[in-house]
């Protein structure tokens, strides 16, 4: 079952992709996590994705297709995968096909897990970090004394890109990069919408019932 994950930041799109991974012993294919390795391993992608990620830019689609040409190729993935970050653009889904054509395999299912940005932005901007890397949040995971760490006890901040305007900005450039995906997957019937407001285990209930089918 060849699977791709779609959702905003703040979605649980991590979550879920975790619980579908184990549920059907899938590899979880994660362009960020992929890219990551790579230049912690110095390899020649590495190095190429580093040079444009050291300076703020986009790993270019040329870089990011040889790496998941790469990823997809690998044996854990003969009886199928979760791709999530990857495509991104329509040019990234056109070439996804190519890579799987030529490997005699199709995609099966898109799931797309929706959250109000009302929603979004309440989960996204509630978040506390600490300098021991421990995380909390103002409503879901709140420290025991407000402000403060419950490992170190060091006074907790806010990241940049968690305050209110960030996030909204970050709404955006998702939506004007995913939105053409949408409606690209519904035309070719893979696309299955999930209520991202539910309970955890509501969502994956609901993503097994989709699942299952296929």
């Amino acid at each position: 079952m060849n699977i791709i994950l779609l959702g905003p930041p703040g979605a649980g799109k991590g979550t879920q992709a975790m619980k579908i991974s184990k549920h059907y012993e899938l590899p979880h294919i994660s362009t960020g996590d992929i890219l990551r390795e790579n230049i912690t391993n110095n390899t020649n992608l590495g190095i190429r994705a580093k040079s444009y990620m050291s300076k703020g830019e986009l790993v270019p689609d040329e870089l990011l297709i040889t790496i998941i040409k790469e990823r997809l190729l690998q044996n854990d993935c003969s009886k199928g995968f979760l791709l999530d970050g990857y495509p991104r653009t329509i040019p990234q889904a056109d070439a996804l096909n190519m890579i799987l054509t030529e490997s005699n395999k199709k995609l099966d299912v898109v799931l797309d897990i929706h959250v109000d940005d009302g929603e979004l932005l309440k989960r996204l901007s509630g978040r506390r970090m600490c300098s021991c890397g421990a995380s909390y949040h103002v409503i879901f995971n709140p420290p025991m004394v407000e402000g403060i760490c419950n490992v170190c006890k060091s006074k907790l901040y806010q990241r940049d890109d968690d305050k209110a305007e960030a996030i909204k900005n970050r709404l955006v450039v998702y939506k004007k990069q995913t939105q053409p995906l949408i409606e690209y997957y519904t035309n070719k019937g893979l696309l299955h919408i999930m209520d991202g407001s539910k309970e955890i285990q509501q969502i994956f209930d609901d993503i097994k019932t989709v699942l299952d089918k296929i």
